[in-house]
């Protein structure tokens, strides 16, 4: 009897997960039925999360020019499809292709532990599993010292970067740790810092530094880059050529570097599978709903769809791009035939500096042209705290009369920032802000974004806010309808800018040319 009780009690929890929420009401200051549909839609029947989990469980990272970042282009258009919008992937020019294959470090000595550890994006493999002892760069005097010791490099793991002396949070030390034991740990450790990073400079710099350990035949390169939360490690990638480089965790790494130090002997066994595909083609996703009464007039939503793959891309940038998938789907619903035509950007190629958005408005004069106004979102999984007019004097104005007309349930906290400045980076509305067009950040609550998600390991599906993601969406398409219908266009007037630190007078940002080939890339 207790257990058909537990069961039945159980079933029922479960039916009320997994009902539809209720319908929710919203504060409209003015009745629309096309906004009043959309709230109806992104509430009641949202595909935000399903969405999210194929994209980031199935497809998974997508580093640009990798199968994976293929994958998601062509998911991305077949979800276009089902929803009866044209989507098109637009070549915009070519990047080193590079798969990764599974990664695994194991100490064999002088204990067995299996270490958090992967290879880096772009490594080369190790070419089947490898044993070899783990050295730590020593303290040397300059780039003559450094040949001098290299020789005693070669077959082994070198250890690249600055060891965290604890991998405990800063916020965890300030809540439960004495005064002097808090101030001892943060001089002793910045102190630490600022000598390994000079050591490197005078050893001609982290790349040059790789470059040469690697060509006198290290086994490979050890690295790590803590984010300063728990668990979390910032993972890239790398330009060396001759020796695989593995990130590894704060915790692990800390112990590989301590053995070494103390002259404990650490062997690591390694194995990591990967395979350069060289210049590949790579691509921007557009999808287009033609507009009925001012088709050279655009109003766009855009967000990058590349990401760095030590996890999933979740909010950076799996929750940008399902919002604009989502709200395009809760478009063609409520607002099939719009007046101005509504385009959406899934961007390639953010991480490597904007190329995929900056191509594109390079190769597309009549959008920047006819621009309405275009809607980015990337910086987490928060709903939106803030938007900026990017410094121009008009847009305030027609973000005023939009804003007003919204539910208060999208729009209580948010700040609008008139007349703001350009951006003339960080995201890819800065693709279009270059050229004057009124293209608009939707930055959203940050949820611990740089500490614990932004490129790290932990990036993935379980650290989406669905409800926040949901209503970013139904904010976006709102913002989008009105724009379209807006009899007024926005106003381009720029702001005088204040001046910079220095005092001299500050310019508008100049558009830069985009990276089109890997070799043209600095980064």
């Amino acid at each position: 009897m207790r257990l058909r009780r537990c069961a039945s009690s159980c079933l029922a929890a479960l039916a009320l997960v997994a009902a539809p929420a209720a319908a929710q009401s919203a504060s409209f200051p003015v009745q629309d039925p096309v906004l009043q549909r959309l709230w109806r839609l992104g509430m009641d029947s949202s595909q935000v999360a399903a969405y999210a989990q194929a994209l980031t469980d199935s497809i998974g990272p997508r580093l640009t020019g990798s199968p994976g970042q293929k994958a998601g282009n062509e998911w991305l258009q077949a979800q276009y499809r089902k929803l009866g919008i044209p989507a098109r992937a637009e070549r915009y020019g070519s990047w080193r292709g590079w798969r990764r294959g599974i990664s695994h470090v194991d100490l064999v000595a002088p204990r067995v532990r299996s270490l958090d550890a992967r290879l880096m994006a772009w490594s080369p493999p190790t070419k089947g599993r490898v044993e070899a002892p783990v050295v730590l760069l020593p303290e040397l005097a300059d780039s003559a010292a450094l040949g001098g010791w290299l020789a005693q490099a070669k077959g082994k793991f070198v250890l690249v970067s600055f060891p965290q002396p604890s991998c405990r949070p800063d916020s965890s030390y300030k809540e439960f740790a004495l005064p002097a034991t808090w101030e001892r740990h943060l001089a002793s450790r910045d102190s630490a810092q600022k000598a390994w990073d000079a050591k490197v400079e005078r050893l001609g710099g982290t790349a040059r530094l790789h470059q040469r350990i690697a060509e006198a035949g290290a086994r490979g390169l050890l690295t790590t880059r803590w984010s300063g939360g728990w668990g979390a490690e910032r993972i890239f990638g790398t330009r060396v050529e001759r020796a695989p480089v593995f990130d590894v965790g704060c915790e692990d790494y800390g112990l590989l570097a301590r053995l070494a130090a103390n002259g404990q002997g650490p062997v690591i066994r390694a194995e990591g599978d990967a395979q350069a595909l060289g210049e590949v083609p790579v691509f921007n996703v557009i999808g287009e709903i033609k507009g009925s009464e001012k088709p050279d007039e655009y109003v766009m939503m855009s967000a990058h769809f590349d990401s760095w793959d030590g996890a999933s891309g979740a909010t950076d940038n799996a929750t940008g791009t399902v919002t604009m998938l989502e709200a395009m789907r809760l478009l063609t619903q409520a607002y099939p035939q719009p007046k101005r035509t509504i385009l959406v950007g899934h961007w390639s190629g953010e991480e490597q500096g904007l190329n995929g958005s900056r191509a594109w408005a390079a190769d597309h004069p009549e959008v920047v042209k006819g621009l309405q106004a275009l809607f980015n979102q990337d910086n987490g999984t928060g709903r939106v705290q803030t938007v900026s007019m990017q410094g121009l004097t008009g847009a305030g104005e027609a973000m005023g009369r939009w804003f007003a007309r919204l539910p208060t349930e999208l729009t209580e906290g948010i700040k609008l920032q008139i007349p703001g400045t350009p951006g003339a980076g960080g995201s890819d509305y800065a693709a279009f802000v270059c050229y004057g067009a009124p293209a608009f950040s939707l930055s959203s609550l940050p949820w611990e974004y740089f500490t614990y998600t932004w490129h790290t390991n932990l990036d993935t599906y379980d650290k989406i806010v669905l409800d926040e993601v949901k209503a970013n969406a139904t904010l976006t398409a709102m913002l989008v309808y009105l724009a379209a219908e807006d009899p007024a266009t926005v106003a381009r007037g720029q702001r005088v800018l204040p001046a910079d630190s220095t005092g001299a007078a500050r310019a508008w940002p100049t558009c830069q040319k985009p990276a089109r080939a890997s070799s043209e890339s600095t980064r």
